[in-house]
This record gives structure tokens, C-alpha cells and sequence, in this order.
């Protein structure tokens, strides 16, 4: 299996670097299958999608469904028209608490929201209570990030409309089991929508297995360019939906006195698209298949027990969440006693070692967890156990190098 991933590291030309990439939950590198068939595209077939009859145009347009319909199979969706293609999971769950809410949320009602999510999947929705005079409910894991049934029922009631949760915490790295609290969530005749950023590049998702109503992820965490992400939805939620945004190509008809828009989802998707993102989103679709779950999931499994193992062994060094690398997919966030996360990532920066440091765009979890920032280490399939070694090397000296000894 070392040997494959070797292999595969060869099609990262960034790899080739002298660094230790472990920055991987803020974004992925992109492999040649994915930067040529994006170059191809623009050398190729780049047209304005949909607007032409000529032929250049037509392959655009084909190059941009046919990506549409591999992405809904990609998360086991029943068609292409479930799967809106945004600029990534902040805009899909923007579109969401706007388009659902302003039609769906009145005074009084109210949005559950786990305290472990990321800003994007908690503005939007607070944003929108206080605009419709609703309530945002807070939804408390434990310590380690798990959400108890207790805890859950304690939260939904007869005024619940919808529960926003991520699937895999960008900081704690828990799975939250979506497919059992998704039964909860309907049962209580509400709605889920699932934060699937960090879940969707790492595990195999089905959204017709974990019955969410809505789910949301961007491209460029999962080898994918930047700048595309999407939104699936059940049809008839997302036929229910006002747009978005208003433009070209969202409409069938316009005059002055009257507007029909497009069928779901093309009323979403205003103006010119992302071809070139989406055609770049197709080719990492294929590449994740043809690497395969087992060994992405093995991999970062290895590499996730490694590096906390070895940071227990290192003195000055507390990890949050769960002490079982099992329960963290693929991220680790820790602190250096003594020293500010920035120091700390800085010191690991200087040595090419790459980690993220701050707040990780969750502070309602870092004032829950009754910090101010942290360090955080995340995995992707390619990195390797010198990498981990790498970083536990450099980490082990920052404390010293901070003048607090070893």
C-alpha cells in the first residue's frame, strides 16, 4: 500500500517539494489528471455554456452536465437535477439558509446548529433567524464531540424547522452519525442539512443511505480546482426554493411584467459558470474511484493513529477532542503548553512542515472548548509516515525553541 501511494504522490507535482503538506482540511493539492483535464478544457472546449449553438458551445455545456451527473453519482444521488454547483460549501449553505429560509422560517420557529460548526454553517442560518424573528437553537456534543440522543432530543421540539450539523468537525475531527440523527431529525418533522467538507474527500458518502435533506461541499478539498462546490438537495425541496440570485441563464422567460425561471437546478445557477471548475471537479471524482476508499480511508487511518501516538509521547503537548485517534478523521488539533498556536505553526512553517493555526473558522467551539486558538494537523491519502515522523520531530523542539525546555 506504501508502495501505490509513492506511486500516486508522483501526480502531485507539489509533493515533489520540500515540505510536509499536513494542512490538508484547509485544502488538498491537485493531482495532473485534474490540472490537464482543466487546461484541456479551456484549450480546447472553452465556450459560454448554454447560450451557443455552435458546436464549441454545445461541448462546453456538455462538459458541464456530464460533471453534473457524475457528482450525483458520486454521493448516490437519484439525478443530475439534485446537484446545484456553486463556488463551494460557504455558497451552497449561504444559497440554502437564504432560498429555504425565506420561504420556509417564520417568527417564532426554530434552526438547531451544532456548536461545532464551521462560520459558514452557522451565520447564514443565524443571519436569517434574525431576520425572520426565529430561533437559533444550540445543539452541545460532549468534550470529545459526541452528540448524546439525550442532548439531541433535549434540543428538537414542535417549533424545530431544520438542524444544520457538520458530519466530520473540522476541528475535533468527530463522525457524527448523521444517518441515526437524521431518523431523530425527521421524526421530530424537521429537516437536516449536512456540512459535508470534511467528510466527502475523506469517506464514502451516500446521501441516499444517510437520508439528509440537503448536503453541501466544496471541490478543492477533495483534489478539485478551486472556486466549485455544490449543493444537493431533494427535488422537492429544492423546486420549492426561490433563487438565489437573479441573472442570465436562471430564467425561461423575461418581460417587463412577467419572469418564469429556469427548472431546478439551473434557476440556481445564475450567470456565467464554472465550466472549467466543474470539468476539474469531474476529473477528481475520477481520480478518488480510481484510487478507491480502502485505500484512502486505510491510509489516513495509519497516518492519523501515528501522529497521535506519537504526540502522547511528547511532553507539553494536550490534543482536543477525544484521546482515541479513532474518533478523529483524519485531523488532530492540539495545543503546545506555553506557546501561542501561531508560534507553534510558524516554528513547524520554517522547518516546511505545514499546519494550520487559529480559530479554524469555528470560534462558538473554541469559546465552548475554553480556548482561543489551536494548531491543527489533517491528513489526505497521499502524505506519508516520514511526513508524520517529520512533524513530530520539529513539534518535540518548539517548546525548547520557545525557552521553556524540552
Amino acid at each position: 500500500m506504501r508502495e501505490k501511494v509513492q506511486e500516486y504522490r508522483k501526480l502531485f507535482p507539489l509533493l515533489s517539494k520540500d515540505i510536509a503538506y499536513l494542512d490538508n482540511a484547509a485544502t488538498t493539492q491537485k493531482p495532473l489528471p485534474v490540472l490537464d483535464a482543466v487546461r484541456k478544457y479551456y484549450e480546447e472546449d472553452n465556450a459560454n455554456p448554454f447560450r451557443g449553438v455552435y458546436d464549441l458551445s454545445e461541448r462546453a455545456t456538455e462538459r458541464y452536465e456530464n460533471a453534473r451527473a457524475k457528482t450525483a453519482a458520486f454521493i448516490n444521488a437519484d439525478g443530475p437535477e439534485n446537484i446545484v454547483f456553486v463556488r463551494n460549501a460557504s455558497e451552497a449553505l449561504n444559497l440554502l439558509a437564504y432560498s429555504w429560509c425565506g420561504d420556509n422560517l417564520n417568527e417564532g420557529d426554530e434552526i438547531v446548529v451544532s456548536v461545532m460548526e464551521h462560520h459558514s454553517d452557522f451565520l447564514p442560518w443565524k443571519h436569517m433567524a434574525e431576520k425572520k424573528k426565529a430561533r437559533i437553537v444550540r445543539l452541545d456534543p460532549d468534550e470529545n464531540g459526541y452528540i448524546s440522543d439525550e442532548t439531541l432530543d433535549n434540543v428538537l421540539s414542535e417549533k424545530t424547522r431544520i438542524v444544520a450539523l457538520t458530519q466530520v468537525s473540522n476541528v475535533l475531527g468527530r463522525v457524527n452519525d448523521i444517518k441515526h440523527i437524521a431518523e431523530k431529525v425527521h421524526r421530530a418533522g424537521a429537516l437536516i442539512s449536512v456540512d459535508g467538507a470534511q467528510s466527502v474527500p475523506h469517506m464514502k458518502v451516500d446521501v441516499k443511505d444517510l437520508d439528509c435533506d440537503f448536503l453541501s461541499f466544496s471541490g478543492h478539498k477533495m483534489f478539485a480546482p478551486m472556486g466549485i462546490g455544490v449543493l444537493y438537495g431533494r427535488k422537492e425541496l429544492l423546486d420549492a426554493m426561490s433563487p438565489f440570485m437573479y441573472g442570465g441563464e436562471m430564467i425561461q422567460t423575461v418581460h417587463w411584467d412577467r419572469v418564469t425561471y429556469a427548472e431546478t437546478p439551473h434557476k440556481f445557477e445564475a450567470g456565467t459558470v464554472n465550466v472549467g471548475g466543474a470539468v476539474g471537479l469531474d476529473a477528481a471524482i475520477d481520480f478518488i474511484n480510481s484510487v478507491g476508499w480502502e485505500l484512502i480511508e486505510t491510509r489516513e487511518e495509519v497516518l492519523t493513529k501515528r501522529a497521535m501516538l506519537g504526540m502522547k509521547d511528547t511532553s507539553g503537548i494536550s490534543v482536543l477532542g477525544s484521546g482515541d485517534w479513532k474518533d478523529h478523521k483524519g485531523i488532530v488539533t492540539f495545543l503546545v503548553d506555553g506557546v501561542h498556536p501561531h508560534d507553534t505553526a510558524d516554528i513547524l512553517g520554517r522547518a516546511g512542515v505545514c499546519v494550520r493555526a487559529g480559530h479554524h473558522c469555528a470560534q462558538p467551539l473554541m469559546d465552548y472548548l475554553g480556548v482561543k486558538s489551536t494548531c491543527r494537523v489533517s491528513f489526505a491519502f497521499y502524505n506519508t509516515e516520514e511526513e508524520v515522523d517529520r512533524f513530530l520531530e520539529e513539534l518535540s523542539k518548539v517548546r525548547g525553541l520557545m525557552g521553556y525546555g524540552k
